[in-house]
């Protein structure tokens, strides 16, 4: 890539001194920033070079370039503008003092106030929530089925049948188990040992604390009392002869989060005054004792009276101004979704079921995410009327992602991020569907299970909103109706009005054109091949027809890997690995033209330029090196089934990370077609990509 480009991203970013930090993975480029504010994501997404602008939580941005990422970092830290500059130390410019980006963010904060505060929040939910999605989603899909099967009476609706207990169990042991789940992401987001964490949190819901409860067990020294308001029965008892207020903590998210705050102040407060020598022992010893009885005596019933009276400020809001609700929160998500803002509204979702006994805010949720979806089905039904392969495969792919599993993501970084106009259409789908939704559910309220009337549409479980988990929800065909209308009316809008302006419809339709006339640009992995990219494809004395699978275990759609970009397509069209082996090889014969220094991914050229990516586990550069034991270099030409790299994919779980290894082939524009082989138990080295040039 030309050094100019380096000098139009930097720029676009918001200059050199707005850059913190700047690191690089295989693809992409990993900005911290002073503002994220400043950003031109409209001109990062129409630069030549660059596949993609990904905003992050707080003020971190990714820039995806592809194959040719080292070289545009390099270039990038050349610039004489970038001296000192993302290296961590802070940005730097003139005379290279340090701390002109601590300068700006103080003025960023007398502008902004509190913000800052905010970002890092916002951050910490989302990183102790996202990891337990996928456990989420399987649980709820297990919900939906068990409803939807007993209203089918294939299951009967008997407690004492012992399948539907079983059946149950599954489900029900991912809520109970939450709180023990979020206190390992909350402390490993703190630089706290998880474990730790996840102990501390146990310790509430141990069959010894619970059956402090029992107040006919320990008739005179606990008692209960019912709430007639919150309808959930608080007790109290003395622990060395101090008063302690005893509640069912499982499938509470409030007090692991505030418990892992208070383990972090402790826990970094003890390694200051403990001795290295020392502190594996007593540094979780003290932690314990201390983050244990303060959980137990104060932080964990002020988070159950908060989260218990939060919910029920919003079942007020949504009693006495239904439709202000309903409407509302379609309204906000298409906003909050993208910036990770969404997070508290889910910690209250599960709150409102654990204190209330139901949810009242997923069905309105439930109309963006349909909205949502209907916008991805009116891209695909242009991209076939177009004939646009590359856009149908990604609009295909989001919009099963999102109605059979619930997830947006897909469908937003993938394409409604990229073409604005979505959203205004989007919008419309949203407002038409709360309006719906809320005068449906005024005029024909939800029966809780505790036979409790409720304004609105309500479920007693926490599910992902797509078509497999319709039957969770109270009053269904009131649900029903509503994303219907806004998954009808989003799909229409595009269709009829489009989702690009003119000038990306006719550069679409440009790069759209036959190969054998003019190839569309392609994520190349050099200048190069950037450079070529618009000349008609050249005749191949022989063409790569088949790409070996990398690592030997169990391939899954790119849909499913769990990375927004890769899912996006625009590194290509791939297929993911969930390994059961620890060795990478080459899945083709050519030259290694990336090999990063982290052992974690690797960009290999054939000899017919077909050009391969294998990114081993996401989010890995994390981890340095650790546990990747590299036998190549770049440069070097390897054979397919050759070793790439031995990897400890035990370090690589425990360190929290997902060990699925993607493969993509960049140039898969350039290409006839590239043809995934998913769900299938595979070797290493044996077929999983189909190449037709």
């Amino acid at each position: 890539m030309a050094e100019s480009t380096a000098s139009q991203i930097i720029d676009a970013i918001g200059g050199a001194a707005n850059v913190k930090s700047l690191t690089h993975c295989a693809t992409r480029l990993r900005f911290e920033l002073v503002d994220a504010g400043k950003v031109d994501q409209h001109r990062l997404e129409t630069m030549k070079g660059v596949l993609g602008a990904v905003p992050q939580s707080g003020d971190r941005y990714q820039v995806v370039i592809g194959g040719a990422v080292a070289t545009t970092y390099q270039q990038i830290m050349n610039l004489p503008e970038m001296a000192n500059a993302g290296k961590g130390a802070g940005a730097v410019e003139g005379d290279k003092k340090q701390s002109d980006a601590d300068v700006k963010a103080a003025e960023r904060a007398k502008v902004r106030g509190k913000v800052a505060w905010m970002d890092s929040f916002f951050e910490y939910l989302s990183d102790s929530f996202r990891p337990i999605l996928g456990v989420l989603l399987g649980a709820s899909i297990i919900i939906a089925l068990v409803n939807l099967f007993i209203s089918l009476g294939v299951i009967p609706n008997d407690t004492a049948n012992t399948s539907l207990v079983f059946i149950q169990a599954i489900w029900k042991g991912v809520f109970y188990f939450l709180p023990i789940m979020i206190a390992y992401n909350a402390a490993k987001k703190l630089d706290v040992d998880p474990w730790l964490g996840g102990s501390i949190m146990a310790i509430l819901m141990t069959p010894q604390f619970t059956d402090l409860m029992d107040d006919k067990k320990w008739k005179g020294v606990t008692e209960c009392v019912k709430s007639a308001t919150l309808g959930t029965t608080s007790c109290s008892t003395k622990v060395f002869g101090l008063p302690m207020l005893l509640n069912d903590y499982s499938g509470n998210v409030f007090v692991p989060l505030l418990m892992a705050a208070v383990l972090a102040l402790v826990y970094k407060g003890l390694k200051k005054i403990i001795p290295d020598s020392v502190q594996l022992v007593f540094v979780p010893f003290f932690s314990m004792i201390i983050v244990g009885a303060l959980t137990a005596f104060i932080v964990g019933p002020i988070g159950i009276l908060a989260g218990n009276w939060l919910g029920v400020g919003l079942a007020w809001l949504n009693s006495h101004a239904p439709f202000i609700f309903a409407i509302l929160i379609p309204m906000l998500y298409p906003f909050l979704v993208p910036l990770g803002l969404h997070w508290p509204l889910n910690a209250l979702m599960l709150m409102n079921i654990q204190s209330l006994g139901y949810d009242f805010i997923q069905g309105p949720m439930g109309v963006w995410n349909f909205a949502c979806f209907g916008a991805t089905a009116g891209v695909l039904f242009i991209s076939i009327r177009d004939h646009n392969k590359e856009m149908r495969e990604t609009s295909l792919g989001a919009l099963a992602a999102g109605l059979l599993g619930g997830v947006s993501e897909p469908s937003l970084y993938g394409i409604h991020l990229r073409y604005k106009l979505i959203y205004k259409r989007m919008l419309i789908g949203c407002f038409t569907g709360g309006v719906v939704i809320a005068v449906l559910g005024w005029l024909f309220p939800s029966v809780t299970a505790a036979g409790e009337s409720v304004r609105g549409v309500t479920t007693n479980a926490f599910a992902f909103t797509s078509l497999l988990t319709i039957p969770v929800f109270s009053q269904m065909w009131v649900y029903a109706v509503s994303i219907a209308v806004s998954f009808i009316v989003s799909m229409l809008l595009i269709i009829t009005l489009d989702y690009r302006t003119p000038e990306q419809k006719a550069e679409m339709n440009g790069t759209a054109a036959p190969a054998e006339v003019s190839a569309p640009a392609a994520p190349a992995a050099t200048a190069t091949a950037t450079a070529t990219a618009t000349a008609v494809k050249p005749e191949l004395a022989s063409i790569t027809k088949t790409v070996g699978a990398p690592v030997a275990g169990h391939t899954i759609s790119l849909d499913e890997a769990g990375d927004p970009v890769f899912a996006s397509r625009a590194l290509g069209e791939g297929v993911a690995i969930v390994p059961s082996g620890n060795v990478v090889v080459a899945p083709v014969s050519g030259v290694l033209q990336t090999v990063a220094e982290t052992g974690h991914a690797f960009g290999i050229k054939t000899d017919d330029d077909v050009e391969v990516l294998v990114h081993v586990g996401i989010d890995t550069v994390k981890m340095e090196g650790k546990g990747f034991h590299v036998a190549v270099a770049a440069n070097q030409r390897v054979n397919a089934g050759d070793t790439l790299v031995t990897v400890d994919f035990d370090k690589v779980k425990e360190a929290g990370f997902s060990t699925t290894t993607l493969m993509t082939v960049l140039n898969t524009a350039v290409l006839g077609s590239v043809t995934p082989k998913t769900n299938v138990d595979v070797t290493a080295g044996q077929p999983v990509l189909k190449v037709q040039a």
